[in-house]
């Protein structure tokens, strides 16, 4: 009969953790994400949509800029998961590539800057520690995770350019490559 409470106990503590997780991502995350969702909207309006707009256009035309320069801006100043949002100001047809190249440079730039993705830091840290107990600086791996990151980041949004142009082809979905 003990292991029945046991159980009952055990279970109900389940629910109670994920009930404090929740709660510190209503007093941690949730505020956080929503100050820069108001930052960006702000400035989007200061500046003007029309001008963002036709920045993004211009922009996402050049696949460098696409998926090399403006992910590593976007995370760097927005991070995880905000950085995301930039890509509304992408073409449809960038879109899949934009997503995949941002979440990909959430992690590969966060050793040489934490701020980026904070959630995940810990993993980073464990790495680092046992780089540092083998006698290396864990710098020096950062900044080479995060130059090959950059590279296959590019990579991985230009094939999913390919990827999106076979699957719009194959389905009949006409994605546009300009803002309208």
């Amino acid at each position: 009969m003990e292991w029945i409470v046991n159980f009952a106990d055990g279970f109900m503590g389940l629910f109670q953790q994920g009930g404090a997780v929740f709660l510190s991502w209503m007093t941690g995350i949730v505020p956080f994400v929503l100050m820069l969702l108001v930052a960006m909207n702000a400035l989007t309006a200061l500046i003007g949509e029309d001008k963002i707009n036709r920045l993004a256009e211009k922009g996402g035309k050049n696949i460098f800029f696409r998926y090399l320069i403006l992910p590593f801006l976007a995370t760097f100043m927005l991070g995880n998961p905000m950085s995301i949002s930039l890509g509304k100001f992408l073409p449809e047809f960038y879109k899949p590539g934009w997503v995949a190249v941002t979440m990909q440079a959430n992690h590969t730039s966060n050793g040489v800057f934490p701020h980026i993705n904070p959630g995940e830091l810990f993993v980073w840290l464990g790495i680092a520690q046992g780089i540092t107990m083998l006698g290396f600086s864990p710098m020096d791996l950062a900044i080479r995770y995060m130059f090959v990151g950059l590279v296959m980041n590019f990579i991985g949004g230009w094939v999913t350019d390919l990827t999106t142009a076979y699957v719009s082809k194959q389905q009949g979905v006409e994605l546009s490559k300009v803002m309208k």
